[in-house]
């Protein structure tokens, strides 16, 4: 299992609309079993907000799941720029920093 990150930039002036969509693509997702989660960074930059969309404990396949149905839902028209996936995992039991990076 991992878990997906998902963020991208909003202009100020559009966060009012893209909001209830991802709310209602996220409650779509969750009504599939997914667990969802929608963040921002507190502060915007240059009249952008970054937001987040967390999704944990998903298969490593749930990424083009995620991008479906934002297509679908149409949030391309309301972000500035590509939407970036990132992926992690939980790190195995017993794993330790001296393990994880031997040269440091």
């Amino acid at each position: 299992m991992i878990d997906l990150y998902v963020y991208y930039k909003v202009p100020e002036a559009q966060a009012a609309s893209l909001a209830p969509r991802v709310r209602a693509m996220q409650a779509q997702l969750s009504s599939q079993g997914a667990q969802c989660q929608l963040k921002r960074r507190p502060e915007a930059r240059d009249g952008l907000q970054t937001w987040m969309e967390v999704y944990p404990g998903c298969d490593a396949t749930y990424a083009a799941v995620v991008e479906a149905a934002a297509q679908e839902a149409g949030l391309g028209a309301f972000i500035e720029g590509p939407r970036r996936a990132e992926v992690f995992a939980d790190l195995p039991p017993g794993t330790n920093e001296e393990d994880a990076h031997p040269c440091a």
